[in-house]
């Protein structure tokens, strides 16, 4: 048993990981100058919760075995630069993963979208199936008790995202994880903070797939063309298992992929939920499990938070809610929806909430991406541009980035209430009410608001 602490806890998969390796019997501390939830409820629920936030350098005592860097966590941290000069081993997450799960098979799933359903539908087919496995997703999951378990499984699923690892490790997370089986879901330019040209952005993937162990498994979408165009250059001796969208159709209230044998009934709809579906059958057939069983599985699997997550319903209104937020994942949720649903009056709120989307340069990415809506809304928060540190974007700038004349355009949480209502209630269809974020619509209460309409 080791003791490790944690600098910047307060994360999504950071503060998971750390409850995970307490369960483990490790003895664990922490800190971030912000904790929100579910982190802050959930360690305090595992008694770990730092007792004040911000840094406190006099934590990091001869006595750790490692700190664990998260990358809220800026290169002048004082808990860092303390560790430092003790000579603590410091790993970013996916460091420490690997370290835990280098004798394990390790499957990682990758690319610019679809990462977490992906990685949840093969949680779900394997727990189905009966096989003990360790995990560590982007979100919860249904049936599953966090997003992060270690234990003596001999099998570890991984979500892996080309973001850098730390403030310290600048390589993207998934270089560090050396999987088994790999699928590469889709390319498309996302994290321009980061990766400020598409071509750089391209070369991570194309780094990743050239870095892989010889017969590496690479469950790849041949109907990306940047996926393929990726696939194609490397040069690492890898098997190559592609995959595309299977037949479905519709009929009875009922979403049912079609196959030579019969048609199997599932909860998700959407074209690139159908590639997840396929992606994931790919993985659990390499892991022995028969692709029968896989979408038997998968008629009971109803997705993970806020991954096109139902949020309400009435015989008249649907609310769906999804984590959409680069251009090609609005496309995708939006196409998804109006396939599904033709006859709704589809109603489209988009938050502008993460550093490639609150750019104004970045903006034209979006042209096109909210046209299938009949009603599309966009909203971001000053706040959010100022906790971002980010210069201000016009309203207008928004509106000729995503270059649609029906787009509404607003920084005020309460006249986008007003909009969705007024739009909901002057429908003669039903409604479809669509709400991509990665935030919060600055903390709008939507059940809330659909029970009053």
């Amino acid at each position: 048993m080791k003791s490790i602490h944690f600098v910047a806890i307060g994360g999504a998969i950071m503060h998971q990981l750390a409850i995970a390796l307490q369960t483990m019997g490790h003895t664990i501390t922490g800190s971030d100058d912000e904790i929100e939830d579910p982190a802050k409820t959930n360690l305090t629920n595992a008694g770990i919760l730092p007792p004040k936030t911000g840094w406190f350098p006099q934590k990091i005592t001869p006595s750790l075995d490692a700190v664990v860097l998260g990358m809220h966590a800026k290169a002048d941290n004082p808990e860092l630069l303390a560790a430092q000069k003790l000579g603590i081993p410091i790993m970013s997450f996916p460091e420490y993963i690997y370290e835990v799960s280098k004798n394990k098979t390790r499957v990682v799933v990758a690319g610019s979208h679809g990462k977490t359903t992906v990685t949840s539908m093969i949680m779900h087919i394997l727990k189905h199936n009966g096989i003990d496995f360790d995990y560590m997703v982007g979100a919860k999951v249904a049936g599953f008790d966090g997003s992060v378990k270690l234990s003596n499984a001999p099998l570890i699923i991984l979500e892996g995202d080309e973001y850098p690892a730390s403030a310290i490790e600048r390589k993207p997370k998934i270089l560090f994880y050396h999987p088994n089986i790999t699928v590469l879901t889709g390319i498309a330019w996302d994290h321009i903070n980061v990766f400020p040209t598409y071509s750089n952005y391209f070369s991570q993937f194309t780094g990743y797939l050239n870095g892989l162990e010889p017969q590496t498994k690479v469950v790849y979408n041949e109907e990306d063309a940047e996926v393929c165009r990726a696939v194609a250059a490397s040069t690492a001796d890898t098997v190559k298992i592609p995959y595309r969208t299977p037949r479905w159709e519709y009929s009875d209230g009922e979403f049912k992929v079609v196959t030579g044998i019969g048609s199997f009934p599932i909860s998700v709809f959407g074209k690139h939920n159908l590639q997840n579906i396929a992606a994931s059958i790919e993985v659990c057939r390499e892991l022995g499990i028969h692709w029968t069983k896989s979408l038997e599985a998968i008629a009971s699997f109803t997705g993970a938070a806020k991954r096109l997550e139902k949020l309400y319903e009435t015989p008249t209104l649907k609310v769906f809610r999804d984590f959409a937020h680069a251009p090609s994942k609005l496309k995708a949720t939006l196409d998804a929806v109006r396939e599904a649903f033709p006859n709704h009056f589809l109603l489209a709120c988009f938050e502008l909430h993460t550093y490639s989307s609150l750019n104004k340069d970045f903006m034209v990415q979006y042209a096109g991406s909210m046209d299938k809506a009949d009603r599309a809304i966009v909203y971001y928060s000053h706040h959010a541009l100022e906790i971002k540190g980010l210069p201000e974007v016009a309203t207008q700038d928004v509106a000729a980035g995503f270059a649609n004349p029906l787009l509404s355009v607003t920084t005020d949480s309460a006249q986008l209430v007003d909009y969705v209502t007024s739009a909901i209630e002057a429908s003669d269809r039903p409604t479809f009410l669509l709400l991509m974020s990665s935030g919060t619509f600055g903390g709008i209460d939507w059940k809330n608001v659909c029970s009053h309409i």
